[in-house]
């Protein structure tokens, strides 16, 4: 069976939040606050490969997410990155968008474009911190 047209909704993943925490540690009486960053959603990759010559195995899955990034956590930790989703089609394949505005043309083998861009991680609470706001309570 071969399939030359196809039709799919992409979500890139989001962002992961950051973490409202502080320091608690026996050494550290006045310890402040330690949240880490959310991490990177992934990203959506349509790629040309030699390996397709048809789109049925893309026309059969409607909807493609990415992986979100996780939370930050307390003492400075970031929040792990989100897998990148790759997608591949057959060289030639050409890209439009809802409204068939052409976005891309996919010629050769390698050709590949990033459809949609993953969430940026949210900030944790160290990053608010002042010298006129040294306790922030909040983080994005």
């Amino acid at each position: 069976m071969f399939r030359d047209e196809a039709k799919i909704y992409v979500k890139a993943g989001d962002g992961g939040s950051g973490a409202v925490s502080f320091c608690h540690e026996k050494w550290n009486p006045r310890g402040g606050p330690d949240g880490g960053h959310g991490g990177k959603g992934g990203d959506i990759i349509i790629r040309a490969s030699s390996n397709c010559n048809t789109l049925l195995h893309i026309a059969r899955k409607f909807h493609y997410v990415a992986q979100s990034g996780a939370s930050g956590r307390g003492q400075n930790c970031k929040g792990r990155a989100g897998k990148n989703l790759l997608i591949r089609v057959p060289p030639g394949t050409i890209i439009r968008d809802e409204n068939q505005n052409l976005l891309l043309d996919l010629k050769k083998v390698g050709d590949e474009v990033i459809i949609a861009h993953g969430g940026k991680g949210g900030r944790g609470n160290r990053s608010f911190a002042r010298s006129t706001l040294l306790t922030p309570r909040f983080a994005e």
